[in-house]
């Protein structure tokens, strides 16, 4: 198999190449001196600025496309894929036919992460983007010189990644066809384990059986910091060679939380304590009880790393969110319009609690559930979750990747939402839900839109107006 070396710089091409993790990928090895070229369906700002940087990139996906990135650029080592593409993709099948190695974009990853003195992976089913963010602005405030590489657009970055030095590297592990399986992280971050993409795991056993592997991972040299409150956590690590940290709501972890308050504004702080014993006082940047949680983790790896506690204070408190994480985007008539990527109930819950600590007169909730199958499978947890607001409006669900063949709508939420006693408003088109809340939204409500989806133009347009 093909392996990147940052020794020995190479021409790689990049099928997708405008997405914002291939983007990203291409650009640290345009910074390694590699020659990179590539293609996407349509030009865009990244595929913009990839070409002022040197990249050669083709729009639409072609046979011809290979070739002619050879003449252009020499021979290239290989082609790296996205899952989005196809084995019957005209230009994948002219990369095949012409010998080059092809890799997924979780391999690359993989692979660039051996590279690096110190890779550091968070996953989890949910918090990843968030606790990575806050990890980057730690080693940021260290002035750590990181390479990051997070799933959402941090403000202090301008970005999705960060080209630093050879010493740290701090990305995302997403769990989804088993894709953290491809990587050689040194330290993996386990933030928690819930049921979730079950149109490609079997059920919360087999997710578990997969983040087992994913924790085998780590070498003996390294650590695995995992959440002390996921439920039977020692049948994870069981195999782990390096040191095993616990976070959690249990003193007993190595690190935990106490005497949590919170600021007019929902953001936290609390006492850090380090096996049971008081250590710190520490303030977030961002609202939410939840992200104490994702801090405890940020911590334990900063401090594992070699970061001290004044840098790990700072970086918290400088790190204010990234973008569709409760992001603030303006207001409308007096209104407070919040945007939110939650799509999992558990996410849901979260978010919702994080608002109820944030000024409002009430709570709207427009929600865009995210795939037909994950509607399915939790169609009374997403219930429950989406009635902790005071109103909720269900938009109709987004398909992303899938297409509807199990006869579930948005509508079902919204009967059982309904039954549990939150008045509840169901529309299938977005000009619909505007025109509503314009209407039905006053001076001093907190409206959040919510999903993995397109929703968030909802706020948008009304804020325009």
């Amino acid at each position: 198999m093909y392996q990147i070396d940052f020794n020995k710089p190479q021409h790689i091409y990049f099928m997708g190449i405008g997405g914002i993790s291939m983007s990203g990928l291409a650009e640290i090895l345009m910074d390694e001196g590699f020659k990179i070229s590539g293609s996407d369906s349509k030009e865009s700002e990244l595929t913009s600025h990839l070409r002022g940087r040197g990249a050669s990139v083709y729009i639409g996906q072609k046979a011809e496309n290979i070739a002619a990135a050879q003449e252009m650029g020499g021979a290239v080592d290989a082609v790296v894929y996205t899952a989005a593409i196809h084995p019957d993709n005209p230009e994948f099948q002219a990369a095949q036919q012409a010998g080059i190695s092809m890799i997924s974009r979780a391999v690359l990853l993989g692979e660039m992460m051996r590279n690096y003195k110190e890779a550091i992976a968070v996953a989890g089913t949910h918090g990843k983007t968030t606790t990575t963010s806050m990890l980057s602005e730690i080693f940021l405030a260290a002035q750590a010189d990181p390479t990051i590489s997070v799933g959402g657009i941090l403000p202090s970055i301008g970005g999705n990644i960060r080209v630093g030095g050879p010493e740290f590297f701090i990305t995302e592990a997403c769990e989804y066809t088993n894709s953290f399986l491809e990587f050689f992280p040194t330290m993996a971050l386990i933030l928690n384990i819930e049921e979730d993409h079950l149109d490609f795991f079997k059920d919360l056993a087999d997710i578990r059986r997969s983040f087992a592997l994913f924790a085998e991972k780590v070498p003996a040299q390294g650590s695995i910091i995992i959440n002390g409150d996921i439920e039977n956590w020692q049948e994870i690590v069981k195999n782990v060679s390096g040191k095993v940290i616990t976070v959690g709501t249990d003193r007993a972890c190595s690190y935990s939380a106490g005497s949590i308050t919170y600021d007019e504004l929902a953001r936290p702080s609390f006492d850090l304590y380090e096996d049971g014993v008081r250590k710190d006082t520490v303030s977030l940047g961002v609202g939410g009880e939840h992200n104490v949680y994702n801090a405890l983790a940020a911590i334990a790896a900063a401090l594992t790393a070699g970061i001290s506690m004044e840098a790990v204070k700072r970086g918290l408190l400088n790190f204010t969110g990234t973008k569709r994480r409760f992001e603030k985007k303006g207001e409308f008539n007096g209104i407070t319009v919040i945007d939110d990527y939650a799509h999992h109930p558990q996410e849901i819950q979260a978010t919702l609690k994080t608002a109820s600590n944030y000024p409002h007169k009430q709570i709207w909730c427009v929600f865009q559930p995210h795939t037909y199958t994950r509607t399915k499978a939790f169609l009374d947890e997403f219930a429950e979750a989406l009635s902790m607001a005071d109103r909720v409006v269900l938009a109709e669900i987004y398909a992303a990747r899938e297409t509807d063949t199990l006869g579930v709508s948005s509508r079902d939420i919204a009967e059982r939402i309904e039954k549990l006693g939150t008045k509840t408003w169901y529309f299938q088109t977005f000009s619909e839900i505007e025109e509503f809340l314009k209407k039905n939204c006053e001076s001093g409500d907190l409206l959040i839109t919510m999903g993995a989806g397109d929703i968030v133009t909802v706020g948008e347009e009304l804020l325009s107006q």
